[in-house]
This record gives structure tokens, sequence and C-alpha cells, in this order.
């Protein structure tokens, strides 16, 4: 493969367009390559168009324009049992009065294929996700964390090329959402397939993804590996979405500056005075919040200390400070 030749892609959006209404467009003309055996996070503020992306991908929602191609196949106008992706859904959607290995098996059940093979190749799967010693017990005698390795196993029974989540993790708890992340990271290396996560977690999508994907208003406002949408934004929107920025308006037109990248010093050397507003204490860091002097929007700033640092020199709400940064640290913001 020569340099100019992109990776191959397990999933191609090409101007794909869900409209409801006039004037009412979920998704607007996005384009969107997502690499073979990666594993793409779509992420963004309620209303964005991100579930409504995976649902047309799965198939449960028709397109308005667009094609949707999967490892190079059309796949845009076919039946979702047809198209070699699986759903794994939020509330993992599993039969309560079935067994996790019934569960699993119910989809080979439906095709008709017989108890015996079924439930030998839904064992298996079982096994494959650390569940097999757990086959004959129900969804309510499981863990939230069981419960949706039998989830995955389900999905993954029917051999799927690609596995879309919708917001999987969002109904546990931050502990155990934790635990299942890792889980579900190792399960996709572990199992070579493609992975499309939708969640509204910056967190979890910089935690899991290859590639994270961050939508507003029905479009692609960035698109990369999490450190470089993280380091370098594309925009205001995604520099105050993903969080930890500060936006900044200097004579050179506006800029992101990460929390962590900027210095306080005693008020009356740098001319960006602020009064120290609120004093978190996080732990292994120390979060102030400031509001710089003047009329103009954007005051508000956010500077990450260090415990030690904070220690060293202890900012009182009330007092006044002077923020500086390395210009090298400063991310020009498109206008």
């Amino acid at each position: 493969m020569d340099a100019v030749t992109p990776a191959p892609a397990a999933v191609e959006l090409i101007a794909l367009t869900k409209q409801y209404g006039p004037g009412a467009v979920a998704v607007d003309a996005i384009d969107l390559r997502i690499a073979a055996n990666s594993y793409c996070c779509l992420l963004g503020p309620s209303g964005c168009g991100k579930s409504t992306t995976l649902r047309m991908v799965a198939g449960h929602e028709s397109t308005t324009s667009g094609d949707i191609l999967l490892e190079n196949r059309n796949i845009t106008n076919l039946p979702a049992a047809a198209r070699g992706t699986a759903m794994m859904f939020q509330s993992f959607a599993l039969f309560p009065h079935l067994s996790a290995l019934d569960n699993v098996a119910f989809s080979l059940k439906m095709k008709g294929i017989g108890k015996a093979e079924r439930h030998a190749r839904a064992q298996d799967i079982l096994q494959r996700v650390a569940m097999g010693h757990l086959a004959h017990r129900k969804p309510g005698e499981l863990s939230g964390g069981q419960q949706q390795r039998v989830a995955l196993a389900r999905a993954l029974i029917t051999q799927p090329r690609v596995l879309l989540l919708d917001e999987p993790l969002s109904a546990l708890d931050p502990f155990l959402r934790i635990q299942m992340r890792a889980e579900l990271r190792h399960w996709q290396r572990e199992l070579g397939l493609t992975f499309v996560h939708v969640t509204h977690s910056q967190e979890e999508a910089m935690a899991l993804a290859d590639t994270m994907v961050v939508m507003n208003q029905g479009r692609i406002e960035q698109a990369g590996p999490p450190h470089a949408v993280y380091n370098r934004p594309a925009s205001e929107f995604v520099a105050r979405f993903m969080g930890g920025h500060n936006v900044l308006q200097t004579a050179d037109g506006k800029v992101a500056v990460r929390n962590d990248h900027i210095r306080l010093a005693e008020a009356g050397s740098t001319g960006w005075t602020a009064t120290v507003s609120d004093v978190e204490y996080q732990g292994t860091y120390v979060l102030l919040g400031l509001q710089l002097d003047g009329d103009g929007a954007d005051r508000n700033v956010s500077v990450m200390l260090s415990e030690a640092a904070f220690v060293d020199r202890p900012w009182a709400t009330g007092e006044r400070a002077d923020l500086s940064w390395n210009p090298t640290q400063a991310h020009a913001l498109a206008a």
C-alpha cells in the first residue's frame, strides 16, 4: 500500500443525511471513514445526531439521502439482518425469562437452527466472554457487568463485521462503568472487529476510541485520534465541549489553552488579571475558577494546579492573580 492509499474502511458514510421534515435535519450530509478493526466513538451533546447516525448504519432508521458502505458494499437499503452489523443496546434488552445461554442462542432459534447446534455455538461464545460458567443463570441473577457480557455475546453470535453500541455503559454505576469500558476495549482487540460506539461522555470516548468523532447539530465538527482532538480542537465548540480548555480572545483571534497549561502569578505582571472565584480540591490537583477583568465574553477561566503547587502557594477566593501561558501551548481556533 503506497503512502497516499487510505487504510481499508470497515464503514464509510457518504453525504449521509436524515431529515424528519422541513427544517428538521438530524444528520446533515456527513462524510466519515471508519478504519477496519478499529474502535470509533461518536460523541456529542443530546440531539447532535450521533444516535440517529448509528441507527441508520444499523438499518433501524431509513436515510433521507447519501450512502452507507460496509467493506465497500453498499448496505444503505438493505434490511438490518442482511447488513453484517449487530447492535448492542443501552438497556441490554435481555429476555428476563430466558437463561444467558438461551438469550445468546435466540437469534439462531429464529433462523431455525436446531437446539443442540445453537446451544453449542452459544456456549462457545459465552466462553469467549468469560461467561460460560454462568450460562444457565437468568439476567436477574447476574450483575450489571455480567449482563453486559451476555448482551455482547448475543450480538457476536450473528458473526457481525461491525458491532454498533448505543451508549452501552450509561446504565452502569461509575465504578462498573470504568471496569466495563476496559473490557469492551479488550474484546474489541481480542475479536478483531470494528466497534462503533455512541456516547455523551468525553472521558469514555477518550479512553476507548482509536477515532473520536465530535458531532454538533447534525454535522461532524472534528474527527481524529483522541489526543489530537483534545490538544488541537478545530473549533470553539470542540474546545468547550471536550472540557479542560479555556477559550481566550487575544489580539490575533480566539485561542484554546488547556487549564493545566496556564500559570498563575501575583497580580501586576502580564495584563491578564483575574479574581479567584472558586477553589475545588480534587485530590491530586486543585481546580481554580477565576474571572478575568473586563466586560467582554469569555471572562470565566479555569486553572488546574497540582496539589503540590497549591500547597506551595494556596490561592483563596477574592485574591487577584495574573495569568500567563507558553504561546506554543495556545491553539488557534477557526473563526
